[in-house]
């Protein structure tokens, strides 16, 4: 695999403007596929989710699946888009071993929702507008696996097998009409706005919308101009990525990327690229096809889909709570400054905080822990948030043990450490670990007269009105009780002890 010298990415962003535009595809969560029966499965038998449809055989003639036009109209209204009165299905030409009919059932000049919009959180507040050009419905292809060499490409592959049963799976693709005016920011606003979009579908509850499943797939295309003025450069579509660090990265990689072919007096081709997670790099793919090489034409077994505005405005009257509205929500509820919600939402703990004030906690405990020492040690072992083996059940009743006194916060801590561990539930490990609260009087005034006779200084002074010397006396009784005295409780015991 060859690298090109890159030209560095503020430098290109300085000389030159970048565009970019976006078209996710999602795997929508009916139970059976676009156009036949065969269910929807993950994980199964390759070929086993199969039927003469999905499979292409002659004579078998392809039914609308009702429930995925439901949720392709739902993710419409989201995207603020119009709904179509009336659309209709389109056959996309061409030859590939995972498209069994030599055609793709998808949408062309009659998508189901068109002229939308996104409005999309950058991390630091700033709200940038994704017009959005159309969503459309398709089928999924097969999945084609590629044995041996690499790269697990085709390329130096000793064969190639293909699995049908991703074969017909219903899709809706959302295509942004060009991004522009996001400047150096345009890796950014791509993340944000794929992120946003897969927040949107789990909200809508229509996909699972799991990326490393390949339920949420997004073909990238970026181009430079010199000028905002300056008419589209040619572009490039970088497919398949699917992650959101990774759709950044390949933004910024081909920045850098064609910046440095036109530093050269070269020409940026109109091509499919490669995203290569492990080096960071796009390799060019094929030529791009415009939608002419497709011979695209009405699909002729499959009648116009109409649905009716009545239809329509019951699916808009039950859509929920979209994640926008129920962040500022929460935000009011919970009683978050600005900065504070930014820095809840770009570490990934709207959820987390939630469940967990759900559990029992106070919305400042609840992100104290999560903000505080979860996310240090998320970020020590390098892994989200949402990854780390503790639930928001735990943190609330661990926050109910400090709540109850039974232990404090620096033996919450070590409770915190021991459930991460393995070492059970809040409650168990303190148990185990013998870290309640030392509640009991004489177990304190006995460590109290022993600091004070190992100090004897400090209680004249006490008596004189110096109070200054007490937190002495306290450190010494905390040590001897291994932190587990309540610090409140024995400063009182020192002062009726001293004062007699």
């Amino acid at each position: 695999m060859s690298t090109v010298d890159l030209v560095d990415y503020d430098e290109a962003v300085r000389r030159f403007d970048p565009v970019i535009g976006i078209e996710v595809h999602v795997e929508l969560g009916t139970r059976t596929k676009m156009f036949d029966a065969a269910p929807q499965t993950f994980g199964a038998e390759p070929n086993t989710a199969v039927t003469p449809v999905s499979l292409g055989l002659p004579g078998a003639l392809p039914v609308v699946n009702g429930t995925a036009v439901e949720y392709a109209i739902r993710i419409g209204l989201a995207l603020n888009c119009q709904i179509a009165e009336t659309c209709r299905f389109a056959r996309k030409n061409y030859f590939y071993p995972d498209v069994p009919k030599n055609f793709q059932t998808s949408q062309y000049d009659e998508p189901i929702a068109f002229d939308g919009h996104l409005d999309v959180e950058l991390e630091d507040g700033t709200v940038f507008r994704v017009e959005i050009e159309r969503a459309h419905m398709e089928e999924d292809a097969g999945k084609n696996t590629h044995v041996g060499g690499s790269t697990g490409r085709i390329q130096g592959a000793e064969y190639s097998l293909v699995d049908y049963n991703r074969a017909g799976i219903p899709l809706v693709e959302i295509v942004t009409r060009p991004i522009v005016g996001a400047g150096e920011r345009a890796p950014e606003v791509a993340r944000a706005y794929v992120q946003t979009l897969r927040d949107i579908f789990r909200a809508l509850e229509v996909s699972e919308a799991r990326m490393e499943r390949g339920n949420v797939r997004a073909d990238v295309n970026v181009s430079l101009r010199p000028t905002p003025e300056s008419p589209l450069g040619t572009r490039t579509e970088t497919k398949n990525v699917n992650s959101f660090r990774s759709v950044e990265r390949a933004v910024r990689y081909e920045i850098s990327r064609q910046a440095a072919v036109l530093d050269e007096q070269g020409t940026v081709i109109q091509e499919t690229r490669h995203w290569h997670e492990d080096t960071g790099i796009t390799t060019s793919g094929r030529v791009k096809s415009d939608a002419e090489d497709y011979r695209y034409f009405p699909e002729p077994d499959l009648v116009p889909v109409a649905p009716s505005r009545e239809w329509v405005e019951e699916i808009r009257a039950n859509l929920p709570e979209l994640p926008a509205a129920r962040r500022r929500r929460l935000q009011a509820e919970w009683g978050y400054s600005d900065p504070e919600m930014r820095d809840v939402i770009n570490a990934g703990a709207v959820e987390l905080i939630e469940a967990t004030v759900a559990a029992g906690s106070s919305p400042a405990a609840a992100r104290k822990w999560w903000m505080g020492e979860l996310a240090r040690t998320a970020k020590t072992q390098e892994v989200e948030l949402a990854e780390l083996p503790i639930t928001p059940a735990q943190i609330g009743q661990l926050q109910q043990l400090v709540d109850a006194g039974r232990i404090n916060d620096k033996l919450a801590r070590q409770v915190l450490e021991g459930v991460l561990a393995g070492e059970g539930d809040p409650e168990q490990v303190v148990v185990a670990r013998g870290l309640e609260v030392v509640s009991d009087d004489g177990p304190l005034l006995e460590a109290i007269d022993a600091a004070l006779a190992a100090q004897p200084d400090i209680a004249e002074k006490i008596r004189s009105g110096n109070l200054g010397p007490v937190g002495a006396i306290i450190g010494s009784v905390m040590k001897a009780t291994r932190g587990q005295a309540d610090a409140g409780r024995v400063r009182e015991l020192v002062l009726e002890r001293v004062n007699g």
